[in-house]
């Protein structure tokens, strides 16, 4: 593959975590509030139906709701910014502009064609969008109109008009542009609508095949975590026909995430939907994500702590403990992947298929734990303050995965002697992250990496950096260490990434602060 063209598709991974990390919290509101005003949860907590406290829970939810009716357009101006390499907020003023030229094009397509429905749009993918009858493409068409302003905004953002002109040159130039560029596509999406939606269709019969498609979703997304490709595999089963299409008292719902949005947060537990479709929609989102973030992460993390050195003990457990927390209480599991992804590769690969074998269960068990993310605090909103959520079941299996990846990783770590934390002649030292000296982090980060004239670009996502190199051979991994670096992987030529868990985004801020310095 083109490295040029792999970075890119990693850029756009990491682009659809912005969206993202807007509606887990947003949904962990909704998740409350829902939860809270079930007739069950009344009867326990007789003091909810309170007048003021439904009124309360109400306009919460009303409020958070607003979030979830726009996904498509967060997701324009996500992926617009990040995806352009200039001038990110032009380009975020664009993709809305985009999109919604592109909501328009494609009604105006269906008008000339005589395809406007009546009655019930649903049953031909149409709907009302932002006051436009138009094609339900949800997500996808946030994220055209997103690639397409960020393409426009780094081409155009300079543009030089003959003089009568002068006014529109420049940046005002690329959302004029974005609605030249979006009517054409508007137009041509209905043409190729349905061959997309067949070839969705047919991936979605091995990821979604009834029990085993859930394991074999788990593999990829963790084999794909080294490329930093797992976002774009979560985001087509999320938001695409490739997971599913849903039918919901009367209403089709496409990919995964908007069916669970309609069942969690409006329908509630003890609608027949609940039954039919949470095993299924959980297994692909929060409850294998919790297999993962609650038991496999500590087991492993167990595992490592007692093969470390007994010299070494004492830093390992403040460093192992540390990954595990941050898979528990926040969601990230790559810092520890990435201890052992580096020195381990074939170890990462035994690691990915139990993940997938050992999530097939969950449908198995009807397990409906959860929405997006699998922390501890999840848990006990989804899991815990809604019914039929068999989460019993989940810790049950969750306690199988803990003794099978606990035994498995000390077994591999002592036969194949393996340099996990607490095994190394030459530890590294998170004395400066811990302290959170992040000035200091980020001059040997610099350093690491060569010099300043040697970082063309950086960027981070969850738990790493990202840059892009001048020399690849100038590369200190030594000093990159010693900055407290997890570990670090070089995807292609002169484009490297620097793990730092939790840490990341205030490490990058220091390094664009630390070369800014050095401009003067």
């Amino acid at each position: 593959m083109n490295a040029n063209f792999k970075n890119e598709i990693q850029t756009f991974g990491r682009s659809l975590l912005l969206p993202i990390a807007v509606l887990a919290p947003v949904g962990m509101v909704m998740g409350i509030c829902s939860a809270l005003g079930q007739n069950y949860m009344i009867e326990k907590l007789p003091f909810l139906g309170n007048a003021i406290f439904k009124d309360l829970l109400s306009s919460l939810g009303l409020i958070s709701s607003v979030v979830f009716q726009n996904i498509p357009l967060l997701f324009a101006m996500g992926v617009a910014y990040g995806m352009s390499k200039k001038e990110k907020g032009i380009a975020v003023f664009a993709s809305v502009v985009a999109y919604l030229t592109l909501l328009i094009s494609m009604h105006v397509h269906l008008k000339l064609a005589g395809q406007l429905a009546k009655g019930d749009l649903s049953l031909v993918g149409q709907g009302m969008v932002l006051g436009i009858q138009t094609l339900k493409i949800e997500a996808l068409g946030g994220i055209i109109a997103g690639l397409l302003a960020a393409k426009v905004t780094d081409k155009y953002y300079r543009l030089q008009l003959p003089l009568a002109f002068a006014f529109f040159s420049g940046k005002k130039s690329v959302a004029i542009l974005s609605i030249a560029f979006t009517i054409p596509v508007g137009l041509l999406i209905p043409f190729i609508w349905d061959l997309f939606t067949a070839g969705m269709n047919s991936l979605s019969t091995v990821l979604m095949a009834p029990n085993i498609g859930a394991g074999i979703y788990m593999t990829l997304n963790r084999l794909l975590i080294p490329f930093g490709l797992h976002h774009v595999l979560s985001s087509t089963v999320r938001f695409t026909a490739a997971g599913g299409t849903y039918l919901i008292d009367g209403q089709t719902y496409v990919g995964i995430l908007p069916a669970m949005n309609k069942i969690l947060f409006e329908l509630g537990p003890n609608h027949p939907a609940w039954k039919e479709y949470m095993p299924t929609l959980t297994s692909y989102l929060a409850s294998s994500q919790m297999l993962t973030t609650l038991f496999r992460v500590p087991a492993i993390g167990l595992a490592m702590y007692h093969m470390a050195y007994v010299k070494n003990r004492k830093f390992a457990k403040g460093m192992i403990l540390t990954v595990v927390l941050t898979a528990v209480l926040g969601n990230v599991t790559e810092p520890l992947e990435f201890s052992f992804l580096f020195i381990a590769p074939k170890l990462f690969i035994v690691y990915a298929i139990l993940c997938g074998l050992l999530t097939i269960p969950l449908q198995i068990l009807d397990v409906s734990v959860g929405y997006i993310r699998g922390t501890i605090f999840d848990f006990g909103i989804f899991g815990l303050m809604y019914e039929h959520t068999q989460w019993l079941n989940l810790v049950i299996l969750g306690i199988v995965n803990f003794v099978v990846f606990y035994f498995v990783f000390r077994f591999a770590i002592r036969k194949f002697d393996i340099k996990t934390p607490g095994r190394e002649s030459d530890m590294g030292d998170s004395t400066l992250l811990n302290n959170k000296e992040y000035d200091k982090v980020a001059a040997l980060v610099v350093e690491g990496l060569g010099g300043k004239s040697n970082i063309k670009r950086v960027e981070n996502c969850v738990s790493r950096l990202r840059i892009d190199l001048a020399d690849q051979k100038k590369l200190d991994m030594a000093i990159l260490k010693e900055a407290g670096s997890l570990g670090t992987f070089i995807p292609s030529s002169n484009h490297i990434h620097v793990v730092f868990g939790p840490h990341v985004e205030f490490v990058r801020n220091a390094v664009d602060d630390a070369m800014a310095k050095q401009e003067r």
